[in-house]
Order: structure tokens, then sequence, then C-alpha cells
């Protein structure tokens, strides 16, 4: 990797405190930047040699290859980011992305399941009795309970659910470490118990293994292990809608405001730092309400 990239993405971590996700997509967006400008990193001072028109051809590379806006706003967001740490640390007289602005990337609605359809795909894992259909089980009803991130989730250790409070609570570490102790419902409780006390000593091989959810190798579950799970439930309830990890956190919390919980305390359960990201779920039961109003109006 290029010493100016390393020394970037060192900066973000520690001072800017990004998380891992954010890092890993800045580092292979500016691996791609670099590749496409055709920078020798073998040279000293080859950054300086970019100048904006690099930049905005790059940028239209990536509109003709058709990336999504979201995309394409996000590796801007990597190159102009990277090009002021270069003038702040003073490796470059001018940057070039100075005056390049950054494309406004509309809010879509978060895709939300209807309480029928969560509790079809909650009952999928039921249905079969192995031990990796009862740990999916225990995970479904985790996420559907607190609409953790899925990071957060496969990143959980058995230390964090504290079964013998009252409330029982799932502590987890989001963005920014920001801690956050959530209660939890009995559904997941009891899934949790049956899950960490009879099938997670099935799964795990090493005794010392700390992650709460396991793979069959008895290793801690990754992001895009529990994506394929996901999937494969999915499929099985008929559900036609896209669904993702983020999904259950976004149903999550449309079903808790839906439900009278205030904006306030969903932004807390959910980790938000800002108010305005929570504010979002707001249009969307708006949106609902609207529908229910159409129906049910006889001049609607």
């Amino acid at each position: 990797m290029d010493e100016s990239i390393a020394q970037f993405l060192n900066f973000l971590a520690v001072e800017k405190n990004a998380s891992n996700n954010t890092i890993a997509a800045y580092r292979n967006d500016l691996a791609q930047f670099e590749k496409f400008a055709g920078v020798d990193t073998s040279k000293t001072g080859a950054w300086k040699s970019i100048i904006g028109d690099h930049v905005v051809a790059f940028v239209e590379d990536l509109r003709k290859r058709q990336y999504k806006d979201a995309t394409v706003a996000r590796k801007i967001a990597a190159v102009k980011s990277f090009f002021g740490f270069l003038a702040a640390e003073a490796a470059i007289e001018n940057d070039p992305t100075e005056q390049l602005k950054s494309p406004q990337v509309g809010k879509q609605l978060p895709r939300a399941l209807t309480p029928r359809e969560v509790d079809e795909l909650l009952e999928q894992p039921a249905r079969r009795n192995t031990p990796e259909s009862r740990r999916d089980k225990a995970m479904l009803e985790l996420l559907y309970a607190t609409g953790l991130r899925v990071t957060e989730l496969v990143s959980l250790d058995v230390t964090d659910i504290a079964l013998e409070s009252d409330p029982v609570t799932v502590r987890c570490l989001g963005k920014g470490e920001r801690e956050r102790v959530l209660p939890l419902v009995q559904r997941p409780v009891d899934e949790l118990r049956q899950y960490i006390f009879h099938v997670r000593p099935r799964l795990v091989r090493n005794r010392r293994e700390p992650a709460l959810f396991v793979n069959r190798r008895g290793e801690r579950l990754t992001r895009q292990g529990f994506w394929l799970i996901l999937k494969n439930y999915a499929r099985e309830a008929g559900l036609d809608k896209a669904i993702t990890p983020h999904t259950l956190r976004h149903t999550y919390a449309t079903h808790m405001l839906s439900g009278g919980m205030s904006l306030r305390h969903v932004q807390d359960a959910l980790g938000h730092a800002s108010i305005s990201t929570t504010q979002i779920y707001t249009q969307l039961t708006d949106g609902q309400k609207r529908v229910e109003y159409d129906k049910a109006h006889p001049r609607a």
C-alpha cells in the first residue's frame, strides 16, 4: 500500500475514530483512484502531480460505469478527505479537490417489514431442529428486539449478555466505540438462554472462544456469514422484498416509532450520534399513515 494512503488511514483510525468498515471502504476507494490516475507511488511526492482534471475524470468514469449515487458520493468523500489530509500535512501545495463539490444524495426511505412478515421470517429457523437453526433463531430475535447493526451483532461476546440482571440486557459497542446497554424483552431472552447454555457448547471447539455467535467451525460468525443466513430464511419465508441485515434494524425503528416510542429513545437505542439520522424513520411512519388514510377515507 502507498505510504501516504497508509498514513491517512491511520489518521482516520486514531484521530477520527473511524469505524473499521469506513477505513476498509476508503482503502479500496483510494486504491481505485490511485490506479485510475496512474500515480507512481514509488516516486517521492507522487501525489503532487494530481490536478483537478484527474479527479473530475475519475468521477466521470464512475458514472459511466453506473455506480450508484451513494457509492460515487462515498468515493468522492474518500478522495477529498485524503487530499485534504495531504494538504494539512504540507505533503502537497494545492488541493486538487478543493473546487470539487460532493454530490447531493437523496435519503431513500428505509425498507421495513410488516409485523406479519417479521413473524414469518422469525419462524423459519424454528422449522428445523439443528444447533445452527437455534443459533439463527436467537440472532434474529435479538436483532428485531434491539435494532443492532449486523457488525455489532457478530461482535458480541458471551459476557455482553447480562442474563442475571433485571431486566436482562445486552451491551454493545457502536460507531465511534460508543457503548450502549439495551434491555431485552422475554422472547429473545428465552432464545438466548437456550442457545448459550444448550446450543453454543455444541458448536464451540475452543472453550476460550469469547464470541457469542459462532459458525460451524466454532469461530466468530462474520457479517457475510450472517447475510447468507438471513438471505436463506427470507427466501424460505417467501419474502419478495430485498432483505438485508440492515432491514431488521430499519424494521425495529419503524415499529418502535409506530408503537409510540419517542424519537429520542429510538435514537439512543440505535446508537445514532445525531437525531437527524433517526428522523428519516418519521418520514416512513408518516408515509405509512398516509397509506392507511387513503385506504380508509371515503374521499381519499
